[in-house]
């Protein structure tokens, strides 16, 4: 375990290597689920606020199930969730042939919103179990994403290192600077605490 400021960091972000490879995976992350994506309550109202700008993007049964149901959904255990399209899709998801993408990411690179997408889904796929007073972040390992395993491991790149831009959008430079220092002071001998 790295702990910088309030964050117990996985090793398996270390360890673990992952490129993401959407020619073979075809985005199955974003239709595969049982539950949505985590979002936090500016994120879900976010999501309501921009939908008329990234909407164009969706699906009519996605936007349809929007309109009936709602930005987000609270789980059992009070998470704040995306909702799903016939249970396993998340409704923000639109198709560039066979493969599944994010219409807010769109909207997003098109320059028409300043709101990526939820900090979940870009982080993925590293999760974040958020506590009193320390957020756990760990790496998720999932059967679809064995092509980025496979790709990672072809090209040596880390997990950390292929999330550095959302890692910095979630915790900042500094934070992963100190990130960065820790796992050379750790692969130096010294100690994993900062």
């Amino acid at each position: 375990m790295i702990i910088i400021e309030n964050t117990l960091i996985s090793e398996l972000l270390v360890e673990r290597n992952f490129v993401c490879d959407l020619t073979k995976c075809k985005g199955a992350c974003c239709v595969d689920g049982d539950a949505g994506a985590p979002l936090t309550e500016e994120e879900a109202g976010l999501l309501e606020d921009l939908f008329p700008v990234y909407k164009e993007y969706m699906t009519p049964e996605c936007i349809a199930t929007v309109e009936k149901d709602g930005f987000f959904y609270i789980d059992n255990d009070n998470e704040i969730l995306t909702p799903l399209y016939d249970g396993r899709q998340c409704v923000f998801v639109y198709y560039e042939g066979d493969i599944a993408k994010c219409a807010i990411e769109k909207a997003f690179n098109e320059g028409k919103i300043n709101f990526k997408k939820p900090i979940s889904c870009h982080l993925y796929p590293v999760r974040i179990s958020v506590f009193k007073d320390v957020d756990a972040v760990n790496y998720h390992e999932w059967s679809v994403c064995k092509p980025a395993k496979e790709l990672g491991d072809k090209l040596n790149v880390p997990v950390y290192k292929f999330l550095k831009e959302p890692l910095i959008r979630k915790y900042g430079n500094d934070w992963y600077q100190y990130l960065t220092e820790a796992i050379e002071f750790k692969n130096q001998g010294y100690s994993e605490k900062l």
